[in-house]
């Protein structure tokens, strides 16, 4: 595996921005968006990290921003819009050095909110939302294929209203049993789901 790190201008920031590139052929691009940056969300956090994982292993090339205003990224924190422009700047940036391989987006949480918002502007193949912030953030219909992923014990998403988003809007939802909202002791069930939804 190549492992680098580029510093993308955007709009508004310069955006830290970790690829990671998995042995053998390459199937496609997997942009990976991180938790709530006010509450110590990075690209290093370990259900991110657990994401980028799962698209290494399906030959997809990682690519781990950090939302503005985190480690090295400048600018401030905009409650998901600026954010939604950042990563789409990244895409655009990326995509050229791959051939234009397919994307697709993976979020966690806070994360989930801004990758919906980017599905509708960037040509992506499937959007993962795990643990989406359903409850604090206003979301859309999905704009392209989704599936939910969703901890049966989530203490800061009640499942309810995953279930409640998912059923409104016909979105396949896979819950964890007695998994929390950082999956803690389940990231391996976590991922072993992830890599079967990309196959």
């Amino acid at each position: 595996m190549k492992r680098y790190k580029l510093h993308i201008d955007t709009p508004d920031a310069r955006i830290e921005t970790v690829i990671e590139e998995p042995d053998g052929d390459l199937r496609g691009l997997a942009l990976v968006a991180h938790p709530h940056p006010l509450h110590g969300g990075t690209m290093d956090n370990k259900v991110a990290h657990t994401l980028a994982r799962a698209a290494l292993t399906r030959g997809l090339v990682a690519v781990r921003p950090n939302f503005r205003g985190v480690g090295e990224s400048t600018g401030e924190h905009d409650h998901g819009h600026g954010e939604t422009d950042d990563l789409l700047a990244v895409a655009e940036h990326v995509s050229p050095l791959f051939g234009h391989l397919p994307w697709t987006l993976l979020g966690f949480s806070f994360g989930c909110y801004v990758q919906h918002r980017v599905a509708q502007k960037l040509d992506a193949r499937q959007l993962i939302m795990v643990g989406p912030a359903v409850s604090m953030y206003d979301f859309d219909p999905p704009a392209i294929p989704t599936t939910i992923i969703h901890g049966e014990q989530d203490e800061l998403i009640p499942l309810d209203a995953v279930q409640d988003y998912a059923c409104r809007h016909n979105t396949p939802l896979r819950t964890i049993p007695g998994a929390s909202h950082f999956f803690h002791g389940k990231l391996v069930e976590l991922r072993g789901i992830v890599e079967g939804l990309l196959q």
